[in-house]
């Protein structure tokens, strides 16, 4: 197949170095999008009597009819393609001729591939927010379920404080509200055209750039040309919002193996999301979780490879550039498949909520509700603290918990305990008592919830 650009070289190009060059087995997922784009490049060149109304008819009619072949799978690739975008124009070519030579005036790869890209962004960036979105519903409706579900809260990974497994979870939920932020922040800066700055330099003609702006759904146009074909910050935030998303479903995967091993026993992952051994027949592996956990290095260092491409590139475009869509289609990729299982993989577990309790009761978690007791009958917190660090000291040193004190050992401590000190250290009373806006309490939990609906209804 002769190249578009041939007609400047006197022999063809090696066949490995050809191999080399391609893109056309990665690129062409975007043919939607370049069609697309063609056809509106297309419109705006008969409107403006660059190539006549009827040329640009005939080519926007025959671009939808290859368009529905590579749909219904009547047109494939062939092999030795070039890229997604000389594909479509030679198909174009071969079918119509020479008017369908006309497409590319006024028009470069440059400005062709980013147009491509940022449209393909688009449209997977949405589809991953509904996915966000789709979780956090399913985040919600469980901790409504569990909002008094009593469980150890950590730090350092030691027991520190008791929360409820509904709150635990809406933490989760808020940072992926965060997520879908950056997915919609990163969108809104994307969607300006670059088609029409062509190759570097803008072009003599008197195109309208507004008008395929408008027509593809951008609500401007880069307004400078040597930006416009150069930029790929809009590849880097992409990338960079799903490293963050993956970040935090690694974490929540952490978790979720932590949780459904012997050692913590507070969940039970559904059968279909969790695998066997092939020599230990007793085993329940949560390969999900740890496959999340894992493919978050490739998405990080997809951002990485993104961001090194780019710090050395002079302007305006280099085949460099190239290397922008294998790094994001896979981020893209990974997340997509990472939510399409990890969402059910939460809506099927089991919740084991006397596990939970089970492990509350250890640890002293009900401590700093100790000192607060005192606190709150005059002694400065410090000293209370004190106070209460001696009698976790005296348990831990017979093997008891804070509740097994009978009055008088507290009051040894401090005469300002009284029998009203194990109501208020009672883990149901620790959690419901976190009043405070944010904290782990039902009504807390609640207004959480809420502000989650809202943000589900948007």
């Amino acid at each position: 197949m002769d190249k578009m650009w041939a007609g400047r070289f006197e022999k063809a190009l090696d066949q490995t170095a050809d191999d080399f060059n391609s893109s056309l087995h990665f690129d062409c997922r975007m043919f939607r999008q370049d069609i697309q784009g063609s056809m509106a490049h297309a419109a705006m060149l008969g409107a403006k009597k660059i190539i006549s109304p009827e040329d640009a008819s005939l080519i926007v009619e025959t671009l939808g009819a290859i368009l529905a072949d590579l749909e219904n799978g009547t047109l494939t690739f062939a092999e030795g393609g070039e890229d997604i975008h000389m594909f479509v124009e030679a198909e174009l070519t071969k079918r119509i001729g020479d008017v369908g030579k006309r497409l590319h005036t006024a028009r470069s790869r440059n400005d062709q591939v980013a147009l491509d890209l940022r449209l393909y962004l688009r449209d997977e960036g949405q589809a991953v927010i509904s996915m966000i979105r789709e979780l956090i519903g399913v985040l919600a409706e469980k901790a409504g379920t569990y909002k008094k579900t009593i469980m150890p809260g950590y730090t350092h990974l030691q027991r520190a404080q008791p929360v409820t497994f509904g709150h635990h979870l809406l933490a989760y939920a808020m940072m992926l509200i965060r997520d879908a932020g950056r997915f919609q922040d990163a969108l809104a800066r994307m969607n300006v055209s670059p088609l029409g700055c062509c190759a570097l330099a803008g072009t003599t003609y008197d195109t309208d750039r507004e008008m395929t702006a408008r027509e593809l759904g951008f609500d401007g146009i880069m307004w400078n040309s040597l930006d416009g074909v150069s930029d790929r910050d809009f590849c880097v935030e992409m990338a960079s919002a799903c490293s963050l998303l993956m970040t935090h479903l690694s974490r929540f995967s952490e978790e979720i193996i932590l949780w459904s091993s012997w050692e913590f026993k507070f969940i039970e992952l559904d059968d279909a999301y969790t695998t066997g051994s092939s020599i230990m027949p007793q085993k329940k592996n949560s390969d999900m979780a740890e496959l999340v956990r894992g493919k978050t290095g490739r998405v990080n260092g997809n951002l990485m490879a993104l961001l090194t491409m780019l710090k050395g590139l002079p302007l305006a475009y280099n085949k460099d550039m190239q290397e922008d869509k294998e790094s994001i289609f896979d981020s893209i990729d990974t997340v997509k498949k990472c939510l399409e299982v990890f969402t059910p993989m939460i809506a099927t577990m089991k919740v084991l909520p006397e596990n939970m309790l089970t492990a509350a009761q250890k640890g002293f978690i009900n401590a700093t509700d100790l000192a607060d007791y005192l606190v709150k009958k005059g002694v400065p917190f410090r000293s209370a603290y004190k106070t209460v660090g001696r009698a976790v000291g005296k348990c831990v040193a017979e093997n008891r918990v804070l509740e097994a004190l009978s009055l008088e050992e507290f009051k040894a401590f401090d005469p300002l305990f009284e029998e009203d000190l194990y109501r208020e250290i009672s883990l149901e009373t620790c959690v419901e008592k976190r009043i405070s806006a944010g904290g782990t309490s039902a009504e807390s939990i609640d207004r959480q919830i809420a502000l989650i609906t809202e943000f589900l209804k948007k």
